[in-house]
């Protein structure tokens, strides 16, 4: 299937309280051209989402961007066992002193040991199976996407390439139209100089089977959008050759019609992988 460049994915991702958010742009571009924007000590696993995308995109300019979202700055945790020996030894005082009892929860926390606060960071090696799993997801919707543009496009070159079979089958009738009118008032030798000149049976043989070549290459299930304008490319060299032999106003008309065809298939080239 023929694809377009333009696309866009994105997936969430979360491991324990730690949320992020992955988003995969693409555009038209002449070859694959990846720029990354990732959390700070990501950077390892910039090589691993680049292999990804190069098995599933061969043209366009990708942005990957990957953040972190939501993640809590510090984690609580209590030390049970701590907790456990406190209370063992206010037991003991207790009975040994014959002491009031009335330890809290309060005054268990102000104990030390018994709280540990830690500062949470962000490992990119654990984030890894998680973002590995949102960025195929991305890359699945941008896929999908640039699917729908490159059937458009498909869509909008093959009716231009209809209305060109059109013209030239005007500009073969008018050729003949022409020799007709001239054979009358001109001696054999200077008609058949005349007929030479302005023989444009190999430019419109050429230009046809550029049309069928690039019909066939809009049904290929491969990136086609280099060989796609170089054939626009070879199409307005014989469009030029077929303007130059014949010089009469109903082919220029056709042939300015021709080129403006072939312009907007370059653009469209442009715009498939």
């Amino acid at each position: 299937m023929i694809t377009g460049m333009t696309g866009f994915g994105s997936a969430q991702f979360n491991v324990g309280k730690v949320k992020g958010l992955i988003e995969v742009k693409s555009v038209n571009h002449r070859y694959l051209d990846i720029a990354f924007y990732l959390p700070s000590g990501f950077g390892v696993v910039e090589n691993k989402v680049r292999e990804m995308l190069a098995k599933m995109i061969t043209r366009g300019r990708v942005t990957v961007s990957v953040r972190i979202t939501d993640k809590p700055t510090q984690e609580v945790s209590f030390n049970e066992d701590m907790i456990e020996e406190y209370l063992s030894h206010a037991k003991s005082i207790e009975k040994k002193y014959k002491l009031l009892n009335n330890l809290t929860l309060a005054d268990l926390i102000r104990m030390p040991g018994v709280v540990d606060v830690k500062e949470v960071f962000v490992e990119a090696a654990d984030m890894w199976p998680s973002i590995e799993k949102g960025m195929l997801q991305s890359l699945k919707s941008l896929k999908v996407m640039r699917q729908r543009e490159g059937k458009s496009l498909v869509a909008d070159i093959n009716d231009k390439l209809k209305k060109m079979t059109s013209r030239l089958k005007g500009i073969e009738k008018r050729s003949k139209d022409i020799l007709k009118s001239k054979q009358a008032g001109m001696k054999s030798e200077e008609f058949s100089s005349f007929q030479k000149s302005i023989d444009v049976n190999e430019e419109i043989s050429r230009f046809k089977h550029y049309i069928e070549e690039m019909a066939a290459l809009l049904k290929a299930d491969l990136p086609v959008g280099k060989k796609l304008d170089f054939i626009a490319q070879e199409m307005q060299r014989e469009t030029n050759t077929l303007g130059s032999k014949l010089q009469d106003d109903l082919v220029s008309n056709s042939v300015i019609a021709l080129k403006s065809k072939i312009e907007k298939i370059r653009e469209q080239a442009n715009n498939i992988e």
